[in-house]
Formats: C-alpha cells, structure tokens, sequence
C-alpha cells in the first residue's frame, strides 16, 4: 500500500516547515517548549468536539502524596445507582510531552463513540519526573477507580484501560500490573495504539520508517533520553512490555498499527507473544496511516474510522462482562 493521500500531504508540508525553520523539531527544543509546541500544534489536527453531557475535573491521589490532574467524559451523568463503566485513558508523547488538553478532542469522540465513560489522566512527564513515575502514576489512577469510583457513578467491575503511543505503553504495562496485583479493578480490555513495546528500537519497520513518517528515530532518542534512568531501564517491562517473561492472564487486548509506523512491527511481535500466552488479541491495521493517525480526525476520516471501531470494542468487551447488550 502507499501512504494515504491526505497523510503524504501533511508529512509534505511538516518537511517544508522544517527546511524553512517555521517547524522546530523536538531535539533542539527544552521540554517545557517541546510541551508548548505539542498542544499548539494538536488542534490543527483535530477538532474539539462539543462537551458531553457530563465532564468533571478531577484530583487523583499517587503513592507518594502527589496529586496528577485528570478529566472525567461522559455522554450521560454517572449515576451511582446506575454506573458507568469507563475507560482509563493514558496519553501519547514520549513521555516528556502531551496533556489533556492535547488528547481532549480524542477523549471526548472516544466517550461519544462508546457510550462509556473515559477518564484521561495527566500522569507525571519526564525529565522531571523520570522512569517509573509515570507507570505508577498510572497504577495508582486504576486503584483510584476501585477506591473512589463507585462513589462517582463509575463501576470498577467494568473497567478497560488505553492509550496511544507512550500511553499505549503504558496502558500494556499497566495490564500486566493488574494480572499480578489481584487489588487492582481488573480490565475487561487493554487499548493500545501504535504503542512502544521493545527495550531496543531495531526492527525493520523501525529502520524503514524512523525517518520522514513523522515519528524520527532522533525524537525517539530524545524522549528515552529524557525519560530513563540508564540504559538497565529499557529492560524493564514497565518500559518495555515485551521484555515480561510471561504475558499469560492479562486482559484481552485491541491493538491499533499504522501502516507505515517505525513501531508497527513491536506492535506485530507483541501480538504474537500475546496469542502464544493464550491472551485474545484483536489486531487491527490500518492502510496508508502513520503514527498519531488517532488524532488526525481534521487530516483523514480514516482515523475517525479507527475511533468507532475503539469504541464498539469497548462496548463489546463492557456487554460481556455485564451479560447484557448494552454497558
């Protein structure tokens, strides 16, 4: 396949801002203005939807006495005689950089799509905060749904978790963390789109695709610079998903891989490991598409596609779970 047409000309005109110095990339930015340029640049991907029935901000509680913003969405009140199931939703950004603000538009089409409620977390960013802050962080949020989200209409029984790109990571991570602490809501679902999974970046859609497909091999360094420790971080599974022995247990997983993606073959061999260790996958590809496509809804109506097959996955693995045809 090649590169959708509308896609070609937006890596087109990112290559033209470069050479004329009106796009800056990442490396030769600080992080406080990689951040800045992240949420200016994210509504001209993608259009704000119009605020859903119910929207809640809202203070989670970390294990070492922090607190990380979050927002609640909801297409309708959370009763708590009547609760929600919901979607934790972690952010892309490489971990140094992404917001609520930047994954609003996103979050809000995926509460819409499904009918479920999503709560999107700003887990803490590195470099101030380094490996394994962020994981725990996103720990800490799913315990915070079975601790408080009864009393908020939210029903820790039905409970999926999700992200895109680092919060596609994350959210891997994150089911692995659930399988073991039996503490934890358990998932009924893990959304990961186009995620990085690998201690080590050489596959060979890395090397095809590492250059001119928006994500740059020299970004990737940049953010794991930022973000690890030392080199003995990468080997850790809260990292680097791929690098846990054993995958058996965890929640059933949706993974979404652009095309032409330097990371679609960790998403490949993850899936894989998954099925070997008897965990259903539901792997979706998508022609044409690069990395971030989930939030290009103003570039392709392909990636408005990709959000409604999220959220009938949603409302399938929810349905089952409750035994009815509905969440």
């Amino acid at each position: 396949m090649s590169l959708h047409p509308d896609i070609a000309a937006l890596l087109e005109m990112i290559q033209l801002g470069t050479e004329s110095g009106v796009r800056v990339p990442f490396p030769q930015l600080t992080p406080a203005q990689a951040r800045a340029d992240f949420d200016a640049s994210s509504p001209l991907l993608d259009d704000d939807p119009p605020p859903l029935a119910h929207e809640r901000k809202l203070r989670l509680s970390t294990r070492d006495g922090a607190a990380i913003d979050a927002r609640l969405y909801a297409p309708r009140r959370p009763d708590v005689a009547d609760p929600m199931p919901v979607l934790l939703y972690m952010h892309g950004g490489g971990f140094v950089v992404g917001s609520l603000d930047s994954h609003q538009p996103l979050c809000r089409g995926l509460a819409q799509d499904s009918g479920v409620a999503v709560l999107s977390i700003a887990y803490r960013l590195a470099p101030e905060h380094r490996f394994p802050t962020a994981f725990e962080d996103c720990v800490d949020a799913l315990g915070w749904i079975g601790r408080e989200g009864p009393a908020l209409g939210l029903d820790p029984r039905r409970v999926a978790i999700g992200g895109d790109s680092a919060g596609g990571t994350l959210a891997a991570a994150l089911a692995i963390a659930a399988r073991d602490d039996r503490g934890l809501p358990q998932p009924v679902l893990q959304v990961l789109a186009y995620p990085g999974l690998s201690p080590q970046q050489v596959s060979e859609s890395y090397e095809r695709y590492g250059a001119g497909y928006l994500l740059e091999r020299e970004t990737v360094d940049w953010f794991f610079n930022h973000y690890l420790r030392g080199d003995a971080d990468r080997h850790d599974w809260r990292f680097a998903p791929l690098a846990a022995t054993n995958l058996a247990g965890v929640a059933p997983a949706m993974l979404l891989l652009p095309e032409f993606d330097p990371l679609a073959d960790e998403g490949h061999d993850y899936a894989t490991r998954l099925r070997a260790d008897g965990v259903a996958v539901d792997l979706k590809v998508y022609p044409g598409m690069i990395h971030e496509f989930l939030r290009m809804g103003n570039v392709v109506p392909d990636a408005l596609q990709a959000r409604a097959d999220i959220g009938a996955s949603l409302r399938t693995a929810f349905a089952a779970k409750s035994g009815a045809g509905q969440p």
